[in-house]
Parts: structure tokens; C-alpha cells; sequence
């Protein structure tokens, strides 16, 4: 009888590895190094063989396997079963993961993109409390996203849904954005959109501040280091820039609340390691911009899952897939 699934949230630096049971349990977990030395054309085959070789150390019959779920940067085509445009991976042409998977076992193999991934874990078994409704926003490096509709990933005509970072929310003086466009909320509301708000706006303050000091005398600074400084010491211009860039996000979160009515927006990502401090000052303004009745039933969760999220995400992409 098929028991396990076995879950895979591959990067660019290692694949997160585990097998979960029919209690969402994940049971054993591992990791391997993503080698993208040939254009990447050994990160796949490296995967089979782990599998391979968990299922040989634990002497598990194939026939135990309900499926293998992966979640990979890049875009997807579910129908063929491929990625392309994973950069970070080296795979700049379309790789055919699903057949070589399939050629080494024999079960069911569905993939998702990564960012819908993490949000869909977060849906399953983390902030979103198996809410059929719940849009995840990561806060890293650039700003993205998953949105889960009636428990299903929502992924649009051309695999394309969830680029929330890509929302134009800056108009007046935009700055550019690594996509092509100006205004981005990833330009404002990322990691390095809070650095860029600091040096932006530093000579619109006009107080003392530490922050402000160490951006004049030249020092990196970092999102970790703002957010630190505004709620431990409660740093002026640290306050100011961390407002400034919650008023921003709140306003991208209000617009999707409006249109979609999640149960849980959750934010995850590095910059949500503030926590209740970041939670509770964009939930302050998300209800200054949105709709009433809205207001009072889509709420703003910081995500529980971690490192974790990726992995139930890619085991939740073979429990519906084998719904459908």
C-alpha cells in the first residue's frame, strides 16, 4: 500500500530532501549539493540517486511511493513536465525533469515552482491553517509570492501568477527595478528595498540618528540592521525608514486582499524574522487601505514553517495532484 511521499525543495545551493508519511509527518530528511557544473545537467540525475539510495537504506518497496513532489526555481510547463529560466541552477535550456524521474520510478512526480511551493506548505501546515484561501508574500532578497485558491495553487495562463514583487506601487519617483520596470514593490519592500528606502530618503530626516550616521560615514547596511535598530533602540531614522516601507507593503497587500479575500495573507521570507514588529505595523495600514469587510476577515500572519515550508509544499503538490 502507497504510504510515502517523498518531497524535494531543490535551490541553487543544495536540494532539501524528505519523505513524509500519511500524517504529514516528515519521517527521515537529508540534504545533497546542487551541482550545476554542465549546465546543470547533473542536479536531476543527483536527485534520482538519492532517492534511490533512501529507498535502498530503508528497504522501501517502490509500491510504498504515492508520488515525489519537487519544487524548483524557474518557470514550469506542468504539462510537459519541464523548467527553463532557473538561472540560479544553470538551467538556461528546458530540462525534462519529470521524464527522468519517471524513468527511474515509476510513481506519480509533480512539480511546482518554489515560491508557490513554500506558500502552499504555509497553506497545509503552517500560518495559513489549511485556509482554502491564502496568499504568501516572501520578503528576501526581491519580494514573491504563491497564491492558493480553493486549496489549489492559482498559476495563471503563463505560469506567471504571483509575481507580487513585479505590482507597480511607487509612481512618483520610481526606482528601477531588476526586471526592466520602476516601481516595483520589490524595489521598496524587499530586503534591498529597505536599504534602498534608507538612502533614499536620508536627507528628508533631519534628526539625530545612528542610522543616519552610518550611512553618511559610508558603512553597509542591511534590512536585518534597520529593522534591528528601529525596534531595539528605537532609532529615529530607522523608525521612519521601517515606516515608510510597511505603509508601501501594506498598500500591495491591500490590493490583493480586496480582489481575493484571502483568509491569511503570511508573510515569510528574511525580512519576517521582525516578526510581530513588522506584522503588527503593516496591519495598521493594510486596514487604513482596505475594503471594511475585508478588513475584518483577510488577516496578516507571519509564516511558521521556516526551511520546512518548501518541503510540505512539494509533498501538498502530490496529495492534489492525485485528486485531480
Amino acid at each position: 500500500m502507497s504510504k510515502y511521499i517523498v518531497a524535494i525543495d531543490l535551490g541553487g545551493t543544495s536540494a532539501k530532501m524528505g519523505v513524509l508519511n500519511e500524517n504529514a509527518e516528515i519521517i527521515d530528511r537529508w540534504s545533497v549539493p546542487t551541482d550545476i557544473s554542465q549546465e546543470g545537467t547533473l542536479i536531476v540525475p543527483n536527485l534520482v540517486k538519492a532517492v534511490q539510495a533512501f529507498l535502498n537504506r530503508e528497504n522501501i518497496s517502490i509500491e510504498e511511493i504515492k508520488g515525489i513532489g519537487l519544487g524548483t526555481p524557474g518557470t514550469i510547463n506542468h504539462e510537459e513536465g519541464t523548467v527553463v529560466s532557473a538561472y540560479n541552477l544553470n538551467w538556461d535550456k528546458v530540462q525534462h525533469v519529470r521524464d527522468q524521474f519517471q524513468k527511474a520510478f515509476p510513481v506519480p512526480f509533480f512539480m511546482d515552482n518554489d515560491a508557490n511551493v513554500a506558500a502552499l506548505g504555509e497553506q497545509w501546515q503552517g500560518a495559513g491553517e489549511q485556509a482554502d484561501n491564502v496568499v504568501m508574500v516572501t520578503l528576501g532578497t526581491g519580494v514573491g509570492g504563491g497564491v492558493v485558491i480553493d486549496g489549489q495553487l492559482v498559476h495563471g495562463i503563463n505560469q506567471a501568477a504571483g509575481e507580487i514583487g513585479h505590482m507597480t506601487i511607487e509612481f512618483h519617483d520610481p526606482i528601477d527595478c531588476t526586471c526592466g520596470k520602476k516601481g516595483c514593490l520589490e524595489t521598496v519592500a524587499s530586503a534591498t528595498g529597505a536599504v534602498n528606502l534608507a538612502l533614499k530618503h536620508i536627507d528628508d530626516f533631519d534628526g539625530q540618528s545612528e542610522l543616519k550616521s552610518m550611512i553618511q560615514e559610508g558603512k553597509d547596511i542591511s534590512a536585518y540592521l534597520i529593522f534591528k535598530t528601529a525596534e531595539d533602540n528605537k532609532d529615529a531614522y530607522a523608525l521612519y525608514v521601517v515606516d515608510l516601507y510597511v505603509d508601501y507593503l501594506a498598500r500591495a497587500l491591500s490590493h490583493i486582499a480586496n480582489t481575493l479575500n484571502p483568509a491569511k495573507l503570511i508573510l515569510g521570507g528574511g525580512v519576517s524574522g521582525s516578526g510581530e514588529f513588522l506584522r503588527s505595523k503593516v496591519e495598521n495600514y493594510f486596514k487604513l487601505y482596505t475594503f471594511s469587510q475585508i478588513k475584518e476577515t483577510s488577516k496578516i500572519v507571519i509564516a511558521q514553517l521556516g526551511n520546512d515550508a518548501g518541503m510540505f509544499g512539494a509533498a501538498q503538490i502530490v496529495n492534489n495532484g492525485l485528486k485531480k
